[in-house]
């Protein structure tokens, strides 16, 4: 068995390509990164090391890399031959690696089974996204092409920090992850993936994932970064920020019980998993890091404004996610492309046209005016300054 991972990142190796090593899956990873290409090419074994609570050291083995990059003929020779393809490359590159996809299904042979697809994001529906911009990039052959595939979402859950210098291809992971995946497309076949959870509605757990995990991850970024903390673990240490975490995961919970009928007793004991697991000390992980694309972090889908829009709409509370927003609003990384052109929107644009444009959000809407409010605060400190 063969798979594809787009993406040789640290979650593409530490996470996903990881199960499938243990699912006996071949694993070929696809990449735009020379060098990093060529650091896996070089070696016959690397070491996931898990750190924390019964964290041990896995050693996956049977893998390569092609450049899709320099060589896309042979990154569509490899989906050709494929079993699964999976990728983590954010949502934005999807429409990069479509082509390549394409161009492997356009090759693949027609009594092969259909090819697995499932894109590991952090978004909703990345699957969908995926198979949409594959049927774009198909065109007259889109109907023919897809036939050969199935594609599932999914939901993945694993922190992988910033890596330590020297550390080569190997990857430092907390021990705690989930992969859920929803079982419909594949009729009762499912693919070997050990440790996968595989479910009939996939929407309550990656809304969970997505308003748990990511929202609190990224808010005791933004919380931490106006406190002048540099390590997540650090800043859920001091109680003002844990309690303003705490409070914006509550109101994402209400959310999840109103929208899902997710029972609030497992919530709160999934909330205190996850912070407990941003306070593993082991896990060196920055708040400029977490905090990277506030833009998108603040778009109308994603883990503030989706979670704190529905709260609004079911008349719930939403002051804690806001004082996040607010938050997130101030971080500032000179590095990070988003957190500069963030500042320039703040600076350029009126309270209203920045919160149209950045959140999504229709004037109309209960949250609106909340988040136009600490928008508004932010300028005005801006010109104080």
């Amino acid at each position: 068995m063969k798979a594809v991972q787009f993406g040789a990142g640290n979650i593409g190796r530490g996470f996903v390509g990881l199960l499938l090593h243990e699912g006996g899956y071949e694993v070929v990873f696809s990449d735009v990164a020379d060098a990093l290409v060529d650091a896996i090419n070089a070696v016959d074994a690397y070491t996931v090391h898990e750190v924390g609570p019964g964290g041990v050291d896995r050693t996956v083995t049977g893998f390569r890399a092609v450049n899709s990059k320099t060589d896309p003929d042979a990154a569509a020779d490899e989906v050709a031959t494929a079993d699964v393809v999976t990728c983590a490359v954010g949502p934005t590159v999807l429409r990069f690696i479509a082509p390549t996809i394409v161009a492997g299904l356009t090759r693949r042979s027609p009594d092969a089974a259909p090819l697995v697809i499932m894109a590991c994001e952090n978004a909703i529906g990345a699957t969908d996204l995926l198979r949409a911009e594959i049927e774009s990039a198909a065109g007259a052959d889109a109907r023919e092409l897809l036939a050969k595939a199935v594609f599932a979402n999914t939901a993945v859950d694993r922190i992988v920090p910033a890596q330590p210098e020297g550390a080569g291809v190997d990857v430092t992971v907390e021990p705690y992850f989930e992969w859920t995946i929803e079982q419909g497309p594949f009729g009762g076949s499912l693919p070997n993936i050990p440790g996968a959870h595989f479910v009939d509605d996939l929407a309550p757990y990656i809304e969970r994932k997505l308003f748990t995990v990511n929202t609190g991850h990224a808010a005791t970024a933004y919380f931490g970064a106006r406190a002048g903390i540099d390590r997540i673990s650090d800043a859920l240490a001091d109680p003002q920020i844990a309690a303003a975490v705490g409070a914006a995961l509550e109101e994402t919970s209400a959310v999840l019980a109103a929208t899902h009928g997710l029972d609030p007793a497992d919530l709160a004991e999934y909330r205190a998993t996850i912070l407990e697991r941003f306070r593993n000390p082991a896990l060196v992980d920055t708040v400029q890091r977490v905090g990277r694309q506030p833009l998108r972090k603040i778009s109308r889908h994603e883990r503030f404004i989706g979670p704190a829009a529905a709260a609004a709409e079911h008349g719930l509370s939403t002051d804690a996610l806001v004082a996040a927003i607010a938050a997130t609003l101030e971080f500032e990384n000179a590095d990070d492309t988003q957190a500069v052109e963030l500042r320039q929107l703040l600076g350029a644009l009126d309270a209203q046209t920045f919160t149209t444009r950045t959140t999504g959000l229709e004037p109309q809407h209960p949250l609106f005016a909340a988040v136009e409010a600490v928008v508004a605060a932010r300028q005005d400190a801006l010109r104080a300054a």
